[in-house]
């Protein structure tokens, strides 16, 4: 079992990398193929939008099949796939087509290692071990800055994309022969997601899982790329370095979040701080904009680290859940998670496209305005909430 998780948690390095890359190849597409910032922020909805329509086939294939085959077969054929589309691509379109490829083939990996630690280990340990595994994959976040601009540099961005192809197949090959399927719960009990939307107890949840993860996903995931290259003009290496410092607060805030919950004694009241404080720095990054760059760098961080509360709202919502249905809880949570950041790239996308080609920090300093309100609603709804502890 540990074998896999080690092998899983390789594959979610990957579902990291991939989510976070294009704010670092935002200048060279630009160049190469003609992509813009909306046409960017398309392709990364994209991914989002199609990891996100996953999660419910992909909820079902854990309780029936397990994750090692769902996993594996997923990220081979999107994934693998998906990088090889990229590195062909000779339009923006390719690209979008390549993202919503890769997006199914990352969707199944976080949730294949929360269904083992629902089901191999004791429940008062999963917020904790799933902040570790989302920790230790963010590693792919940092690997998607400046390590990537390197590499870009070096090498150019097709051959980049054929390397990270490959790396997607091996990964996939490694899970196949490594994870094993946890055994199914005794008693043969059925049910579908349907029961789950049943339970009012989880209506409060889903809106903040809806929209806390998208001011720190969208922003590390596209808009700290053009934002700073636009309104600073930075080039490929400095956006590289500041995605970096971006990437470490948000790993550091996952495993700052992860054990909070048994500190406290609440999960609400640590999920709804770290959110509220999360608007703040929203509305913190409009009024540093035209400062010193180090500022919204710095603030941009802040987000970052504060955005880390999505494994532990996770394991709010999920200990609410009926064993046998383990694997549609987590992945029905995830779903409104990621969901939430795609529908919101999308939004955001617009929102640049209508405001672009006057002030040129005027589409972004409406973007973060959008972020701050969205997640100031999710958490107003979240107050009516019901605690959970284990």
């Amino acid at each position: 079992m540990q074998a896999g998780l080690i092998m899983l948690c390789l594959a979610y390095v990957l579902s990291q990398f991939f989510r976070a890359f294009l704010a670092v190849l935002a200048s060279v597409l630009g160049q190469d193929i003609g992509a813009a910032p909306d046409d960017l922020a398309l392709a990364s909805g994209m991914w989002f939008l199609s990891f996100a329509a996953m999660q419910l086939p992909v909820g079902w294939a854990l309780d029936h099949i397990g994750p090692r085959r769902t996993a594996s077969w997923l990220l081979f054929l999107g994934g693998a796939g998906g990088a090889a589309v990229f590195a062909m691509a000779t339009t923006p379109f390719h690209v979008s087509m390549a993202m919503f490829f890769i997006g199914i083939g990352c969707s199944p990996v976080l949730m294949a290692s929360y269904y083992i630690f629902a089901r191999q280990y004791p429940v008062a340990r999963f917020a904790t071990l799933a902040a570790m595994m989302l920790g230790m994959g963010s590693v792919g976040n940092l690997v998607a800055s400046y390590p990537t601009a390197l590499a870009v540099d070096l090498f150019g961005w097709r051959a980049t994309l054929w390397g990270l192809a490959l790396a997607s197949w091996l990964v996939a090959s490694g899970i196949f022969f490594a994870v094993q399927d946890p055994e199914k719960p005794e008693g043969g009990q059925k049910g579908s997601v349907l029961d789950l939307l049943r339970m009012p107890v989880l209506w409060a949840i889903f809106p903040l899982m809806f929209v806390c993860y998208a001011p720190s996903g969208a922003l590390r995931g596209l808009w700290i790329g053009p934002y700073l290259s636009d309104v600073y003009g930075l080039d490929t290496g400095g956006i590289g370095l500041a995605t970096l410092v971006m990437g470490m607060a948000m790993v550091a805030g996952t495993f700052v979040y992860g054990p909070l919950d048994r500190v406290f004694g609440s999960r609400k009241w640590v999920i709804f701080g770290g959110n509220a404080l999360g608007v703040l720095a929203m509305l913190a990054l409009i009024a540093v904009s035209g400062a010193p760059v180090w500022m919204p760098i710095g603030v941009m961080a802040l987000v970052g680290f504060l955005g880390g509360s999505f494994p532990v709202v996770i394991a709010h919502g999920r200990a609410f859940v009926p064993p046998h249905l383990v694997g549609r809880g987590v992945t029905l949570l995830n779903f409104f998670g990621i969901g939430g950041v795609g529908i919101m790239q999308f939004a955001s996308g617009r929102l640049h496209g209508s405001l672009a080609g006057g002030e040129p920090a005027a589409p972004y300093l409406a973007i973060f305005g959008f972020f701050a309100l969205t997640l100031a609603l999710g958490c107003v709804v979240y107050l009516f909430s019901r605690d959970s502890m284990d």
